[in-house]
């Protein structure tokens, strides 16, 4: 693939902008037949951007700029305009129908039919082969609902292949993955590639983009900054790094020294029933304790139990006859509702910031106060002139890029929803602050600065809780991990203890 090769896309001077914010200013992309594209960049970097004006969500007129796909120009009204010559995205957020099956997904608005009625035998048969292009075992009647994240990201691709696809751009494809199922993502993408297809990955795990990508294009504050041919040469995570923030990035986890106290929270023979199925527990008997200053760490694999845990302690929003011992500052707590954890002084950063942790459409002021409406309330009345104070207060102590605080989240990044969300946390005044995946999504510079908060909190005497399934984010935060299988801990290691070998050799003897 010489650079010399005429490029199946190419986009030229591309700038888009929205009120009070200049998102994309000249940014340049070309992309070759059969190449694996990356690209990178900090949250609010523009790559989402970029991408929806590619696919047409931002339709013609309203960017600068050109696209031309197979050397044509090409002025998209929209995302249909864009399948039609081959250019299909799959967003971070699967577009699959839970309650339909797998057939029905694959052809929905795209149904083979004969005289006007959709051909089942077809439908079949083409899900087969499709199935069997990304490797998948399952029925095409199968319902959606009933995989795995990993799967549905399988079908998505085999979705993209029944519209002939000949660009395909994945947003964050193995954010939710496990390293099993990434692997085989990765190498679904080796596989496409052979066969001359095209493909645009945007992910912030540079371990993988180092295994895939052929060349990768840095975006910072809008603009192209770099374009780097990974085969042409060695490209390092540090030069990778260094062309997104900008800077070189010694350590990537800030240096802490731990000042650890008395016992916070502490559980004991802590049970779950499964909400389906109540007289089967799916947590086992758990003892946990958190002290003060001190950042605990849950280590397992995807079903382990690590979030079943944190909601159930968090006002048993998961689970169904809890038994067991909460205690906080040695006192038994009720914690049965949300209500009664939050003012026990429970906090939990959900994994899915957009779903439960933010009200999207709702401003940061707004979003910030939630958890402590009395703090910004005269008798039952919200004060809007003390919520926008404790707001904008939030938000320069937290860094969070956002035009004010009267800005919706939805347009934030993830990277800055996620420092919302802390914030909403923060205001609560909590003592145990539990923190489930807290930087999934989020680029190298902004992860840094979670991490620097997350030690500030353990630093103020706050107990944390963290939950990843990145191993070196433990490994670099923790003074202590329990490793989770199957709803129990299986092991305890200390931070001089604990490595990335030491861990899954604990998940493979506890399964």
């Amino acid at each position: 693939m010489s650079p010399l090769q005429a490029p199946l896309l190419e986009m030229r001077g591309i700038g888009k902008a929205f009120p009070g914010v200049r998102a994309l200013d000249q940014v340049n992309l070309r992309v070759l037949p059969g190449e694996i594209h990356a690209v990178v960049g900090e949250n609010g970097a523009g790559k989402s951007t970029l991408m929806k004006v590619l696919s047409g969500v931002f339709p013609y007129p309203s960017y600068e700029g050109d696209i031309l796909f197979d050397g044509k120009v090409r002025h998209f009204s929209g995302i249909a305009a864009s399948e039609a010559v081959g250019i299909i995205i799959i967003h971070q957020e699967l577009a699959l129908v839970p309650l339909m099956s797998i057939a029905e997904n694959l052809f929905l608005g795209n149904e083979p039919a004969r005289f006007g009625v959709i051909d089942e035998l077809e439908v079949w048969r083409r899900a087969r082969e499709l199935l069997a292009k990304v490797g998948l075992n399952e029925s095409p009647g199968t319902l959606i609902g009933d995989l795995g994240v990993g799967k549905q990201q399988l079908v998505e691709i085999a979705k993209a292949l029944a519209k002939r696809v000949r660009l395909l751009i994945l947003d964050e494809p193995t954010a939710s993955l496990n390293e099993t199922d990434s692997a085989a993502l990765l190498a679904l993408l080796r596989e496409l590639k052979s066969h001359g297809i095209a493909c645009i990955l945007i992910s912030h795990k540079l371990n993988e983009i180092e295994q895939v990508a052929d060349t990768i294009t840095v975006l910072r504050d809008g603009s192209t900054v770099a374009n780097l041919h990974v085969r042409d040469g060695a490209v390092s995570q540090d030069d990778i790094i260094r062309h997104m923030v900008g800077r070189a990035m010694t350590d990537r986890y800030p240096r802490r020294t731990p000042s650890i106290g008395a016992p916070v929270l502490e559980l004991r023979d802590w049970r779950v029933g499964h909400p389906l199925h109540p007289d089967r527990d799916a947590i086992k008997g758990v003892d946990l304790t958190l002290r003060r200053g001190e950042i605990v760490g849950i280590a397992g694999l995807m079903g382990a139990g690590r979030t079943e845990l944190a909601m159930s302690v968090f006002g048993r929003s998961w689970g169904k006859r809890i038994r067991g011992s909460l205690r906080i500052d040695g006192r038994e707590v009720d914690v049965s509702t949300v209500d009664r954890a939050i003012r026990a002084g429970i906090a939990y950063v959900t994994e899915d910031r957009k779903s439960l942790g933010l009200v999207l459409e709702d401003t940061v002021a707004r979003n910030t106060t939630l958890a402590n409406l009395p703090g910004v309330s005269s008798r039952t009345v919200i004060d809007e002139g003390r919520e926008f104070g404790v707001a904008s207060d939030y938000r320069r102590k937290l860094a969070t890029r956002c035009s004010g605080v009267q800005q919706a989240v939805v347009n934030l990044s993830g990277g800055n929803q996620q420092k919302v969300v802390l914030a909403k946390w923060l205001f609560a005044d909590p003592a145990v602050l539990i923190l489930d995946e807290p930087t999934r999504g989020i680029d190298v510079g902004a992860k840094f600065e979670i991490y620097s908060l997350i030690a500030d909190l353990a630093a103020e005497g706050r107990a944390i809780l963290l939950i990843s399934s990145e191993m070196p984010e433990l490994l670099g935060m923790c003074d202590r991990i329990h490793v989770m299988n199957e709803g129990r801990f299986v092991a305890e290691l200390s931070a001089a203890e604990a490595s990335q070998e030491r861990i899954m050799r604990a998940i493979v003897q506890g399964q």
